[in-house]
């Protein structure tokens, strides 16, 4: 007795994939992966050889692929982000503004997926490693593709994702009414007119969304020889992580596998939970 007792912190050990995305989702998601080998668990992370802030750590084994892009390159367009961000102007000015970087930033995330899920070597390695579950940011959802391609539960650590897919992955009530849309400027009470206004500034969202999401569903399509949607593929989540809270934000509905974790940012904070 005494013996399986002793052997309990080894079986409650995982080896978690990490399919990270760069910028301030990697810094946040970097605290939780030095609790995670503080506990005994083995984590390896997959990441660009270029990247904005995803380095190697003796807290995990990082396995690196090349990509078609350099840093200056890299760099040039998450400068062009920001300071697009920052900018104002009418609310049709903010949205092509906004397009037209989507379009850009995306194809530079796209071809890094490519080169991720084509690199057969670390495929092979992946497949030989035999992980517990898949650690992403469904932000971008080549982590799924990956977790639905190694048949692994995958745990999703998150603040939101574009057009609502989150809501709409995990059944969650989402009403123009009392959830406002992004951009708005609204709170969870609204009047008759900021509803209508609620609902009029989610429909360039629609095409928000094929542009980022589109040619990854054409990408999982010839890696898992199957046709299947970044809708589909977010439905799989086991657990939805998310760095939100009730105090901070307006109330919402949530499910039963949505988890408010709160806490978790890109400055070192001590994790409420």
């Amino acid at each position: 007795v005494v013996l399986l007792l002793s052997l309990l912190g080894l079986a409650a050990a995982g080896k978690l994939l990490v399919v990270p995305v760069d910028g301030s989702h990697w810094l946040s998601m970097r605290e939780v992966l030095d609790v995670l080998r503080q506990k005994g668990h083995e984590v390896v992370v997959v990441a660009p050889e270029v990247s904005l802030h995803i380095k190697p750590s003796k807290n995990f084994v990082m396995k690196m692929y090349p990509v078609p892009f350099t840093q200056e390159e890299m760099d040039e367009v998450f400068k062009e982000s920001v300071k697009n961000f920052f900018e104002e102007g009418s609310f049709l000015e903010r949205v092509i503004r906004q397009y037209q970087q989507v379009k850009k930033s995306s194809a530079l995330f796209l071809a890094t997926c490519k080169h991720l899920i084509h690199n057969k070597e670390l495929i092979r390695y992946l497949e030989q490693s035999k992980f517990d579950a898949v650690l992403t940011d469904p932000i971008l959802p080549c982590g799924a593709i990956l977790a639905e391609y190694l048949s692994l539960p995958s745990i999703y650590f998150l603040l939101q994702i574009p057009c609502g897919l989150d809501y709409q992955a995990t059944q969650c009530p989402s009403p123009p009414s009392y959830v406002p849309r992004a951009f708005t400027a609204l709170t969870d009470r609204m009047t008759f007119l900021q509803r209508v206004k609620n609902v009029l500034y989610g429909i360039p969202n629609l095409f928000l969304c094929d542009v980022v999401f589109q040619p990854y569903a054409e990408l999982a399509l010839g890696f898992l020889r199957r046709e299947v949607t970044v809708l589909d593929l977010h439905r799989q989540a086991s657990v939805w992580l998310t760095k939100l809270d009730f105090v901070l934000h307006f109330p919402k509905p949530l499910m039963p596998n949505m988890v408010l974790i709160s806490g978790v940012n890109c400055a070192y904070k001590k994790l409420n939970q």
